[in-house]
């Protein structure tokens, strides 16, 4: 079942990226965090279905979506050209990607758009957790760090938490982490048996961090990725 909603606000989170605040008036959106939903439209005579995840928790009539633009991405292109007030055609939220247990320590590792679920799934723990999360995002700069403001102020509210930005490509004046995530597993962590981790980013990011956890003593039950990400490196 789709869902008509109303663009309500849209606003620049990163020179790539737009924020979108969707509305179905009427309509109570009861979700997971973590899991997706739907943008449908037709190009070319053909439909179109791509997958994007809400930052905000379930409860109320409103979605919002942070989606990033690709030169060649048709889905993307078209929700750039959306404006206040338009409509656009959504499907259900659901999705595999959500939080395990509260009551466990929690890594959250994401790279790009990867963001997203894992904002959502902390927004979650914080609320419910009973245990510490630390949050690794990797960008390649930092005027692309996607709800950095987001996360800080959750940071400065939560000392159960810890947020660590890690820049592939980080220019001349940044202090902070260098290089990818799956470069930072161990020294930022160790018990990697005890805690959850939650990993989502662009395929082959996924792919080495979850390899590289598995090989530090993550158990697999203690590892969670929406598990599409392998068979893409792979294609």
């Amino acid at each position: 079942m789709t869902h008509t909603a109303i663009v309500r606000d849209t606003y620049r989170l990163t020179p790539r990226v737009r924020g979108f605040r969707l509305q179905v008036p009427g309509h109570t959106f009861e979700y997971e965090p973590g899991q997706h939903t739907t943008i449908h439209f037709e190009a070319g005579g053909e439909g179109v279905v791509r997958p994007y995840t809400p930052t905000n928790l379930p409860g109320t009539d409103q979605l919002t979506l942070a989606i990033k633009r690709y030169e060649d991405g048709l889905a993307s292109s078209y929700m750039h050209t959306r404006d206040r007030g338009d409509e656009v055609t959504i499907g259900p939220v659901d999705g595999d990607l959500t939080l395990a247990d509260p009551d466990r320590d929690i890594a959250l590792l994401a790279s790009g758009t990867g963001i997203t679920p894992l904002v959502a799934i902390l927004r979650q723990y914080l609320q419910v957790g009973t245990g510490n999360a630390h949050l690794i995002f990797g960008e390649k700069r930092a005027e692309s760090i996607i709800l950095r403001g987001l996360l800080n102020d959750l940071a400065a509210a939560n000392p159960n938490l810890t947020v660590t930005y890690t820049l592939s490509d980080p220019g001349w004046d940044w202090l902070d982490s260098v290089g990818y995530v799956q470069e930072h597993l161990e020294d930022r962590f160790d018990a990697f048996a005890e805690r959850d981790f939650y990993v989502c980013g662009v395929p082959p990011m996924v792919v080495e961090t979850t390899d590289r956890l598995r090989e530090l003593g993550a158990p697999e039950a203690r590892i969670h990725s929406e598990g599409w990400e392998s068979g893409a490196v792979e294609g």
